[in-house]
Order: structure tokens, then sequence, then C-alpha cells
């Protein structure tokens, strides 16, 4: 400790805020993440999931998987009747994705936020899509899109449930 320096409440490191309400912090979510195909056959999956990391989300559920028509047409059941979901069900149950499910303060916004705009042609730069995308078509990455969303389709995806733990470096990144 420097000399004629108080030390700080919390000790030398105050890693959550001091004193404020439980109510005025964000809310801790876990959300959905799914690599589509077009990100495996790429070779993106490493370089995205780095960001997610990067930004200080938790991995609490990451699985390989072939995803089944039954299972695509209850992911996409609000699609159903569109013109766009043939193909997208034909897409995503042609090869191989990975389901991700991220913990974090807001994580489902957070996640939307990192992932941009839903084609890539007009997306953001700095945004997974904005960077790595310029197809209306293959777009990389789906997140759920609320927290309910979330609930069902993490349920969907990781029917056995997810890994609760608490990594070392949350204190020094989430208020909660």
């Amino acid at each position: 400790m420097r000399r004629g320096v108080a030390p700080r409440p919390g000790g030398p490191y105050p890693l959550r805020r001091q004193g404020l309400p439980r109510a005025s912090l964000p809310a801790v979510e876990t959300t959905l993440v799914l690599f589509k195909p077009d990100a495996l056959h790429r070779g993106l999956v490493g370089r995205i999931l780095a960001r997610f990391e990067a930004k200080g989300l938790q991995i609490v559920g990451l699985r390989l998987l072939r995803m089944s028509p039954e299972m695509a047409a209850r992911h996409y059941a609000e699609h159903q009747g569109k013109p766009f979901y043939e193909g997208l069900v034909g897409f995503m149950t042609a090869s191989p994705i990975i389901a991700l499910a991220l913990r974090g303060p807001e994580a489902v916004a957070v996640v939307r936020r990192l992932m941009g705009a839903t084609f890539g042609i007009e997306a953001e730069a700095g945004t997974i899509r904005g960077d790595f995308g310029v197809s209306r078509s293959y777009n990389l990455v789906h997140g759920s899109d609320s927290p309910e969303s979330a609930a069902r389709e993490l349920e969907l995806f990781f029917p056995d449930g997810l890994e609760d733990w608490e990594p070392v470096q949350a204190a020094w990144l989430w208020d909660a």
C-alpha cells in the first residue's frame, strides 16, 4: 500500500459496488447461441467463441450435434409456413451445429449486440456478422431474442441441464 493513502472499502480490490441495492444491478441471465453450419464449415467457431469469452460471458453448456428435422421444427416453430422455412430447416439439418449456453449480466442483449444485425451485409463492422458475413442466407450464429425464448431454447438443446459453476474472473467482470 502506498503511504498516505487510506485503504479502500472492501480491501485493495473493490470488486463489487459497495452498498448498491441488489435491484439496481443488471440481471444475470443465461442465453443460447447456435453456431450454424456455415460457421463450422468456414472454421470460425474459435474466433466467434473467443469474442463471447473476451466480453466476459461464462460458458455453462457446449454441445456439438446434428439437429434433427424434429428438433428444427420445434426450434423454428414460429417460422413454419413462411417462405424461407423449408430452406432454413434444410440448412440447419444438413451439417453439425454447436449449441452454446452463455451466462452473464444481461446476457441475451449482450449476445445480440455482439452478433449484429441478422444479415451480414447490413451488420455493423465490429460485430460477428459484420466482420464475417456478407450473405442474407448464411448468418453464422443464432441467439435467443428474449429471456423467455432463451429458457425454451436451452431446454430444447440442453435437456440434461447446464453446468453451474463460478469462474474466478466473474468477480472482476460482473457487478452482480
